[in-house]
Order: C-alpha cells, then structure tokens, then sequence
C-alpha cells in the first residue's frame, strides 16, 4: 500500500490546544475495534443520527468510553481536523475552556467546535477564520466527548 492511501493515525498530546503541534503521528500496531457512531459536522450543526459500525485503530488510542466519528465539513481545519477524517472521542460530559468537544445542540443537533464558556452563555467557535461562531444558552448545549485522535486516510471500517 502506498503512503497515500494508509490511514494516518494522530493521537492527541495532553495540554496542548488542537493546531498541528497538538499530534504526534502513532503506528499503526495492536488494532482495535472501536464503535463508529456516524457523522459529526465541522460546519453547521446536523441533526444526530447514529450509524453503527467499528473503525480498526491502534490500542493506545483507546480508553474507556471511546468512540470514533467520521468528520463532515470545514470548519475545524485550523485543529488539522478535515473532512473525511475520522476523529477518536471519549465520552465526557464537560469540557474544559477552549476545549475542542462535540457537544449536542437542543437535544437534536451534534457539532464540532471549541467551547468557550462566557458571562452571557456558551461560545462555540470554528477553527477556521472564515466562518462565524454560534452563541447559546448554557442549558440549550450537552457536551459528549473530546477528541483525543484523528484517523486520517482509507481506516479500516466494518
């Protein structure tokens, strides 16, 4: 298999913010099978729908509660997340300042964006300049997870 079509798989390194510095490329060793939910918009919010499969990555990806996205849009490239990549998640229902989280909209849409709490709500903001950020109410967001990877490439799906 050439390098271009080898999936490419990025683990988070802690305490960073997500910009390029924030991976270090793993090998692909000890594959594990993780539940595949379906798609996450980098873009604007879609309605969530859960699409089960599995997705084959590296065992030090994974913790508990981990589960795998595929990402839909362009708005999060300035955290090297792109569409088509496939972004490891563990479950967590809060996130920290600035955090990159996939947080559920009115109980009806899911997204992807850094969280910013301020004095007047919630500040979901893009990673990418050219698109604006959504204010809301503190009680109108769930947070579900944080990336800790990113697949890039043909990963192997079931």
């Amino acid at each position: 298999m050439s390098r271009l079509h080898t999936p490419h798989y990025l683990q988070r390194l802690h305490n960073l913010p997500l910009n390029d510095a924030a991976w270090k490329e793993i090998e692909a060793c000890h594959l594990m099978d993780i539940p595949l939910l379906g798609n996450i918009t980098a873009g604007v919010p879609i309605e969530a729908i859960a699409d089960c499969g599995t997705i084959s990555v590296p065992s030090r990806m994974v913790r508990r509660n981990t589960y795998a996205l595929r990402v839909r849009g362009h708005s999060m490239i300035n955290c090297n997340i792109h569409d088509g990549d496939i972004i490891i998640i563990e479950r967590s229902e809060s996130a920290e300042n600035g955090e990159t989280a996939v947080v559920m909209i009115n109980q009806q849409e899911v997204t992807l964006k850094k969280l910013y709490i301020e004095k007047s709500g919630v500040r979901l903001q893009p990673a990418n300049d050219s698109m604006a950020p959504i204010y809301l109410k503190n009680a109108d967001i769930e947070v579900l997870g944080m990336v800790m990877g990113v697949v890039r490439g043909n990963a192997v799906t079931h």
